[in-house]
C-alpha cells in the first residue's frame, strides 16, 4: 500500500506536538492535523479581551517532564521560564507557601506550631512520592500475566527500585495512593487553612470532593514536574503557556514534521482491520503507516474510528468512560492591582496561585453543589495574576487575572450554560471580593469559559480537562480502560497519545513522548 506519511498525528496540542517532534527526529515522515486555526488547544494563550493575553486552560508549564524539555532543547526554540519564589497564597489567613521551606515554616508557626514542625517531613515525603510518580509517568506500560492489581504492584516496585527506596517507603507509598486527601492531610496537619489550601490541588479536574478515595493520588501527581513549596508544580512561561506550544511547533518543524491547521479529521481509513490513514472533513484522504490521536478516547474510538471497528467489549468500555468535566474559568482585564488586605502590601505574595479554599469542609461543600447539578455557590477559586511576572500580557499599567472555578458541572440539572455563564462569572468575582474588596471596581472586561465551551471550542469531551476522570478505576494500567496495553489501541496502527492515555492530565508531554516511542518501535 502506498502511503503519504509514516505517521499522522491528530491534534496540535502539546502532546501531539511532542509526539510529532520526537518521531520526526527519529527520521519518520510526520504530518500533524489540527482542527482549529491555531495550535495548542487548552494549552494555548489567546487574546480573549482586546489587548490582553490569557492562558486558556493550563496556567503554566510546571508539570512538563524534564525528559521532554531535554529531548528538544526548547530553550533554543524560544521557551523562557520565569522563576517565582511563591507557590501559593491564602487570602483568608494570609498564609503563603514559599519555595523556601524555612519561610513557610515561619508563617505556619503563627497558625500552628505543630504544623510548622511537620512541614519539612511533609515536603520530603511528598517530593519523594511525586518523584516515583514522575518516573512512572515516563515508563511505557507493559502487559504481564496477572490481575490489574498485580500489574500495578509490579510497576510500582519497578519505579521504587529505580529510586532505591526501601520496603517501608514502598508500603507507605502504596498505602497512600488510594487514600482520600482528607485522610492524607488529617494524618499530617491540624490547621484548617493549610489543609484547605493543599486539598484544592487534590481536586484538579475531578468531580469529587476531598473525602473521595484516590484524591491523595492527585495531590501527589500535581507535583510530578518538580518541587514547588508543597503545592502543585509551577513554572511560568514568558509570553504565556502558548509559547511552549510555539517552541514545540518550531522543534517539530526543525526536525522535518509538517503541520496543518484548519484540518479536521472526520474519520479513519481502515483496511483488513488496520488503520491506514485519515479522511478529512474537506473530503481529502491521506494515507499513513500509523496514526496517533491526541483527542480523547471516546472521540478517537467511537466517533473517528467507529464502534464497528472495535470488539463489543472495548466498545462498551469506551462508552462507559467517565468524563464529568468540573472546571470553568473566568478571565478578567483589570485597570489596577487588586488589594488583598492579608498580603499586608507585599505584592510578591500575589505572584503565585491565590487560592480560596479555607478548609477541607469548604471544599466538600463546594462539591456538594455540583453533585446536584449546580455550580458551586461558594466555589474553590485558584487565581493567577500572570501580568505581575510578565507585564507583556497586559497594556502598560494594567493587569490580567485568570480564575479557575471549581466546581462547575458539565450538565446543569435545572438550567443551561448559555443562560448561566455570566452568573458564574458574577459568583467568581463576588467570592473574590470578600478577600480583595476593590476587585469589582477594577474589572474593565471579562470572559467566562464554561465546561460546554471547553467541549465545543477546544475539543474537551464533557469539558473534561483530563480527557476522562482520573479516578482509581481510570488510572495507571487501567487508563483509559482495562485491557488497553500501553498506547497501542485495539485497532492495529492506531495509538493514543493524549491525556486520556497514561499518565493523564497536565502539561507533562509524557503521553505524547511515550506513544511516539512505542509507535516508532512497532512501525514496519
Amino acid at each position: 500500500m502506498k502511503t503519504d506519511y509514516d505517521v499522522i498525528v491528530i491534534g496540535g496540542g502539546h502532546n501531539g506536538l511532542v509526539a510529532a517532534a520526537w518521531l520526526a527526529k527519529a527520521r519518520r515522515k510526520v504530518l500533524v492535523l489540527e482542527r482549529r486555526k491555531t495550535l495548542g488547544g487548552v494549552a494555548s494563550t489567546e487574546e480573549l479581551i482586546p489587548g490582553n493575553q490569557f492562558n486558556i486552560g493550563a496556567p503554566d508549564a510546571g508539570m512538563l517532564l524534564p525528559q521532554v524539555n531535554d529531548a528538544f532543547d526548547l530553550k533554543r526554540h524560544g521557551l523562557e521560564l520565569i522563576e517565582n519564589p511563591v507557590a501559593a497564597f491564602d487570602p483568608v489567613t494570609g498564609l503563603t507557601l514559599w519555595r523556601d521551606a524555612e519561610k513557610t515554616q515561619q508563617e505556619l508557626s503563627i497558625l500552628s506550631p505543630k504544623d510548622a514542625d511537620s512541614w519539612p517531613k511533609y515536603l520530603k515525603q511528598t517530593e519523594r512520592f511525586a518523584n516515583i510518580l514522575a518516573q512512572m509517568a515516563g515508563l511505557q506500560p507493559f502487559a504481564l500475566k496477572g490481575s490489574p492489581l498485580g500489574l500495578l504492584l509490579s510497576w510500582a516496585r519497578l519505579a521504587l527500585r529505580l529510586r532505591g527506596l526501601g520496603g517501608k517507603d514502598m508500603m507507605e507509598f502504596l498505602r497512600v495512593l488510594p487514600m482520600s486527601a482528607y485522610q492524607f492531610l488529617n494524618e499530617r496537619f491540624e490547621s484548617d487553612a493549610l489543609k484547605g489550601l493543599l486539598s484544592s490541588v487534590a481536586l484538579t479536574g475531578l468531580m469529587q470532593g476531598p473525602r473521595a478515595a484516590g484524591t491523595a493520588f492527585m495531590l501527589l501527581y500535581q507535583q510530578i514536574g518538580g518541587p514547588n513549596g508543597g503545592y502543585r508544580s509551577s513554572r511560568t512561561v514568558r509570553g504565556g503557556v502558548g509559547q511552549l506550544i510555539t517552541a514545540l511547533a518550531k522543534a517539530a518543524h526543525a526536525a522535518g514534521a509538517e503541520i496543518r491547521t484548519g484540518a479536521a479529521v472526520q474519520s479513519l481509513l481502515t483496511e483488513n482491520g488496520r488503520v491506514t490513514g485519515v479522511h478529512l472533513a474537506s473530503g481529502e484522504e491521506i494515507r499513513a503507516k500509523a496514526v496517533l490521536s491526541s483527542a480523547d478516547p471516546r472521540t478517537t474510538f467511537l466517533d473517528v474510528l467507529g464502534a464497528l471497528e472495535l470488539s463489543p467489549r472495548f466498545s462498551r468500555r469506551f462508552r462507559n468512560l467517565k468524563f464529568q468535566g468540573s472546571t470553568a474559568s473566568v478571565h478578567l482585564a483589570l485597570s489596577g492591582l487588586p488589594d488583598f488586605p492579608r498580603a499586608n502590601g507585599d505584592v510578591q505574595r500575589l505572584s503565585g496561585s491565590i487560592v480560596i479554599c479555607p478548609s477541607i469542609d469548604y471544599a466538600e461543600r463546594a462539591h456538594d453543589d455540583a453533585k446536584y447539578g449546580r455550580f458551586s455557590e461558594n466555589p474553590i477559586l485558584e487565581i493567577r495574576i500572570p501580568s505581575l511576572l510578565d507585564p507583556s500580557l497586559a497594556p502598560t499599567g494594567r493587569y490580567t487575572m485568570s480564575i479557575i472555578f471549581r466546581f462547575a458541572p458539565y450538565r446543569l440539572r435545572e438550567s443551561d450554560w448559555d443562560s448561566q455563564r455570566e452568573q458564574l462569572g458574577d459568583v467568581a468575582v463576588s467570592t473574590l471580593a470578600k478577600y480583595a474588596p476593590n476587585i469589582q471596581a477594577l474589572v474593565t472586561d471579562r470572559r467566562v469559559i464554561t465546561p460546554l465551551e471547553y467541549e465545543k471550542e477546544y475539543g474537551l469531551a464533557e469539558g473534561s480537562i483530563s480527557h476522562g476522570q482520573m479516578g482509581l478505576d481510570q488510572l495507571l494500567l487501567m487508563r483509559p480502560v482495562p485491557g488497553f496495553v500501553g498506547y497501542r489501541s485495539p485497532a492495529a496502527g492506531l495509538y493514543l497519545c493524549g491525556a486520556g492515555a497514561h499518565p493523564g492530565v497536565g502539561v507533562t508531554g509524557a503521553p505524547g513522548l511515550n506513544a511516539a516511542k512505542q509507535a516508532h518501535k512497532e512501525l514496519r
